[in-house]
């Protein structure tokens, strides 16, 4: 049997974790799901998910990973507990439901950077949507996005994943800085930014049950939590090094990279009509986008720029949620990594061939994803931790860290606790809001 792959270095697992929780959920979700959901009121709220319920819930599967040294599924058993491999299971059920929607967006990307090279959006930005969200166009550009997925994650961990995401994470970074400092120049700027960062805490307290519900699945979809891809990628990492130091380091730069797409979005949004139209939907982002840049002076070079660094970090993310089902089928059937990546890549496809047929199917496999299957996942991992496997959840996040008993102690009684009752609620909305859009036919 090949010698598994690991990280070359801890700054290779950072820059790859960082890839995969920076995506199309930070910077195409995130201000979006904000304008629909009171401005700076979902900020708080998703803020809060990030710190007090993701981080100790990456450490979860961060444990769980580097103690398996397996795929998200065979890591169970290596732990001692096979009877709960269902739970990576589900995480690996959710990655490829994910990717599957996920690649029709990143097909869209791709239009909108020929679009802003072209100018093909400029005159109708809702007709241009319309054209390539849905029909030939959507199919070939999800197919594209999907070769290029399966071509990173066929190369294998560190000449695939880890050299494509020290190249796109930095550039992601530094294009959106520039971006960040180009749209304080704009004349919506102080409005965009009083809109983003001014809480109206009435507003919070008044629809607590719509608000909740989103932010805490913005929070594990732009930190990878729930997928089962946080087990994956710490199954790569050395024994010395410090999983709560580097937890820390991804929710950081993740949360910086989410708040800076927010700097960039509403300025332009204020800058050309307010952030009113821009959170209805999967589409409204790229048509009140679209339109924004079609005003702007040089607004095809700053689309192109910003769709561009939209693809980088749609990329980064689409190889991590592949990484999941191929290390799973590579591993436990031993079929070549990059016969599995063509393999996985191509069911993936097809099954996410619905979701260019029109926004509904897209929205309806987003929402079951984000308020069903990844608090189901995320539960099920925390009481796993928590209640089963505590012993050697504790031993495992001391080693190679300097935090001592307190701290590894306060974060079991997190999980067990806290993490738990948080997730149950927001899953009890999540199918709420669900069940009533089945019903009343919102989806199809």
């Amino acid at each position: 049997m090949a010698q598994r792959e690991t990280w070359t270095s801890r700054i290779g697992f950072i820059f790859a974790a960082v890839g995969s929780a920076v995506g199309l959920g930070n910077i195409w979700s995130f201000p979006f799901q904000t304008a629909a959901n009171g401005g700076a009121a979902f900020l708080v709220v998703y803020l809060a998910a990030v710190f007090l319920i993701g981080f100790p819930t990456m450490m979860v599967e961060f444990v769980i990973g580097r103690r398996g040294e397996q795929n998200p599924v065979a890591s169970f058993g290596k732990i001692g507990y096979n009877n709960w491999s269902f739970t990576g299971g589900l995480g690996l059920f959710s990655s490829l439901i994910t990717l599957s929607f996920y690649s029709v967006v990143g097909g869209w990307v791709l239009s909108y950077i020929v679009g802003s090279a072209t100018g093909a959006y400029f005159a109708d930005a809702g007709a241009y949507f319309g054209s390539v969200a849905s029909g030939p166009t959507a199919i070939g550009g999800h197919l594209v996005f999907m070769l290029l997925t399966i071509g990173i994650v066929a190369s294998g961990v560190t000449d695939g994943i880890e050299r494509a995401t020290k190249v796109m994470i930095p550039g992601v970074l530094v294009l959106l800085v520039a971006l960040a400092g180009w749209a304080t120049t704009l004349d919506g700027a102080t409005e965009g930014y009083s809109y983003y960062l001014s809480p109206d805490f009435g507003v919070i307290a008044s629809n607590f049950g719509s608000i909740v519900p989103p932010a805490m699945g913005q929070a594990f979809f732009t930190l990878s939590l729930g997928f089962s891809v946080m087990i994956a990628y710490s199954s790569y990492l050395g024994r010395d090094d410090s999983l709560p130091a580097d937890g820390g380091a991804i929710v950081v730069v993740n949360t910086l990279i989410a708040l800076l797409a927010g700097f960039v979005v509403f300025p332009i949004l204020f800058a050309t009509g307010g952030a009113e139209g821009a959170g209805g939907g999967p589409g409204t982002a790229f048509v009140a986008l679209a339109g924004a840049f079609g005003s702007l002076p040089a607004g095809g070079i700053i689309g192109f720029v910003f769709f561009a660094i939209l693809l980088f970090a749609a990329l980064s993310s689409s190889i991590s949620l592949l990484e999941v089902p191929v290390s799973y089928v590579s591993e436990n059937h031993g079929y070549k990594r990059s016969t599995t990546a063509v393999a996985m890549g191509g069911l993936i496809a097809l099954i996410g061939v619905p979701a260019t047929f029109g926004t509904s199917w897209l929205g309806f496999y987003n929402d079951l994803v984000f308020k069903l299957l990844l608090p189901i996942s995320v539960l099920l991992l925390a009481v796993f931790v928590g209640w089963v496997a505590d012993r050697e959840a504790i031993d495992e996040l001391g080693r190679g860290s300097s935090v001592g008993d307190s701290f590894t102690s306060a974060w079991l009684w997190w999980v067990r606790l806290v993490v738990p009752v948080a997730v149950i609620v927001t899953l009890y909305l999540g199918v709420k809001a669900l069940s009533s859009g089945l019903a009343s036919g919102a989806y199809f």
